[in-house]
């Protein structure tokens, strides 16, 4: 981005231009009296945020670059500003961060950007409707629900390395009495700090722990370390939420899986280099409910899960990734497996991008701490195709079909699935 240098430090660079007085004598031959940046020109001059070129000339007509902006900036910075010329200052920093860092020790020592609070989010509309194949001479039977969402996710700087982040959301189904259903409510989803050391983080508080987006999706509440880049060792100690997300109350046979929260360690060791990502985990979860168990004999109340998820792009376009999990303590559905292949992919930022993809899986639910898709669902398998398409900036539709059965009875189920996002 280039700015003539009249136009930058008079529109936002300007430190009190629009209600100081200036007194300041011009040192710059090639500055009118009578032109209309001649006050603030030399009052900036006179405050050592700008210098010239050396030859008693502003040149301003010329170009910048942005490092020379970012020069401008630091001097300004080191101005006690307040008010509305602080405001104007702070984000000028934000603007200019990465050429600032870059100035090194020169700036180290000056005032930081004290505009340190960020809020993304969106807002979202998702239909869906599923169709049951009935057995036995039994009816069909359908289902559809529609819901909005509203999320926001704040993040706040505490200093260099900690950060606290959040994200609240609020559903609303439109399908239902909104006054009689308690689900129609915000929730604090997640709420941890952050704290970022070269190769060693450390997270408190509720978070998307590791394996979230395969077979582990929903929220923590402990702590977890990691250290590494390429590889990376992560450990997790806490306890899982009561009812998370996409938890199910089913039956299978005579397994009962009602999960309540309780206690949750977790293991991992990550590899991520070039085209490839990839990680291997542990996790075990000890229920605090009798009537949760993953054996037949009545005792059994926790999950000792070992877990493989990995992705490969093999071109710009064509990417694989999936997942494999296995429960020891579990007699029946302890295994769950995922493989999708896709092409290209909807990004939220340019429009007219898209992509598809073709998946199959096995999700044997008792290797299933919480589901993270939406075409197909615990005790299924089966197929799924679907593609996203960005219409607009910051906009993204989402379609998706699965054609599933259950692994035990064998009962099928065509699921229909869409979502429209407006990101902010």
């Amino acid at each position: 981005m280039k700015k003539t240098l009249v136009s930058a430090l008079t529109n936002a660079l300007v430190v009190g231009a629009a209600s100081t007085t200036f007194a300041a004598a011009n040192p710059f031959s090639d500055v009118p009296a009578d032109h209309w940046a001649y006050d603030a020109v030399s009052q900036l001059a006179a405050d050592g945020v700008i210098e010239g070129y050396g030859d008693t000339t502003f040149k301003g007509n010329r170009n910048i670059t942005r490092y020379e902006m970012a020069q401008m900036v630091a001097k300004a910075m080191a101005k006690s500003t307040s008010g509305v010329d602080k405001a104007l200052v702070d984000k000028l920093a934000a603007e200019f961060a990465e050429e600032l860092n870059n100035l090194g020790v020169r700036v180290a020592n000056l005032e930081r950007n004290a505009d340190m609070v960020k809020w993304n989010g969106k807002a979202e509309y998702t239909y869906k409707h599923n169709k049951f194949k009935g057995q036995d001479g039994d009816r069909d039977t359908t289902d559809q629900e529609g819901t909005f969402l509203f999320r926001l996710e704040p993040s706040a700087e505490v200093n260099d390395h900690w950060h606290v982040n959040a994200r609240l959301d609020a559903t609303i189904h439109a399908s239902r009495d909104a006054g009689k259903d308690d689900s129609d409510k915000v929730v604090l989803k997640r709420i941890w700090a952050q704290g970022d050391y070269d190769k060693f983080q450390v997270k408190l508080g509720k978070f998307a722990q590791i394996n979230n987006g395969t077979f582990a999706d929903t929220t923590f509440s402990g702590v977890e370390l990691s250290y590494g880049k390429e590889v990376k060792g992560i450990v997790g100690v806490g306890r899982i939420n009561k009812k998370g997300d996409n938890l199910f109350d089913i039956d299978t046979a005579a397994l009962t899986n009602f999960r309540k929260s309780g206690s949750y360690q977790y293991v991992g060791v990550g590899y991520n280099k070039g085209k490839f990502d990839g990680m291997l985990s542990w996790h075990h979860v000890k229920a605090h409910d009798n009537g949760f168990n993953y054996k037949n004999d009545g005792e059994t109340d926790q999950m000792n899960l070992l877990g493989v998820e990995a992705a490969y792009q093999f071109s710009k376009n064509v990417g694989v990734n999936g997942f494999y999990s296995y429960n020891k303590n579990a007699d029946i559905q302890k295994k769950a497996a995922r493989l999708e292949v896709d092409y290209k992919g909807a990004q939220k930022e340019n429009k007219g991008t898209w992509g598809a993809w073709l998946a199959y899986s096995h999700l044997g639910i008792n290797a299933m701490i919480a589901n993270p898709w939406d075409a197909t669902k615990p005790t299924e398998k089966g197929w799924e195709i679907g593609a996203n398409y960005t219409p607009f900036k910051n906009i993204v539709t989402t379609l998706r079909y699965g054609k599933d059965k259950k692994i035990q009875g064998g009962q099928k189920v065509d699921r229909f699935f869409g979502r429209v996002e407006f990101f902010f």
